[in-house]
């Protein structure tokens, strides 16, 4: 029996490990996507080639990642290795030190903030001149 792997369930794993919230992914993806369409996405069971892509890019990451990435398979291989990484001098079954600089990630999220702002900002200029020139017309 082939498991199904669910694309939607990926987009939010993805997601979530990027540290993104379903309305930051929306402002990402741009035009009439909100929260609550993200949300239905990350239901979806099995999402169209032509909106993975848009998603991968918003996500920046291979959409082939979201179609075919397995959780349990990763646990699997995840635990198949930890097994075989045993330091018999210490006992422990593996160490992992993690060097995480606090201010990098704020930094890259401060990066990330000034984009979508900015592209915020344009689309509000686009939206003001668009009222501007509606309301031109009419007079």
């Amino acid at each position: 029996m082939e498991k199904t792997i669910h694309q939607g369930r990926n987009v939010a794993r993805f997601r979530q490990m990027l540290g993104m919230k379903q309305d930051f992914l929306a402002t990402a993806m741009g035009g009439d996507w909100t929260q609550k369409k993200v949300s239905l996405l990350e239901a979806k069971e099995e999402i169209d080639q032509e909106l993975l892509e848009e998603v991968a890019k918003a996500l920046k990451i291979p959409a082939e990642a979201i179609k075919h990435f397995d959780e349990e398979a990763a646990y699997n291989v995840i635990g198949n290795t930890v097994t075989t990484v045993n330091d018999n001098a210490t006992g422990q079954l593996f160490q992992f030190n993690p060097i995480i600089n606090p201010i990098d990630k704020w930094v890259d999220a401060l990066e990330e903030n000034k984009r979508l702002y900015a592209a915020l900002l344009k689309e509000k200029d686009e939206k003001i001149a668009l009222l501007e020139k509606l309301l031109a017309d009419k007079k």
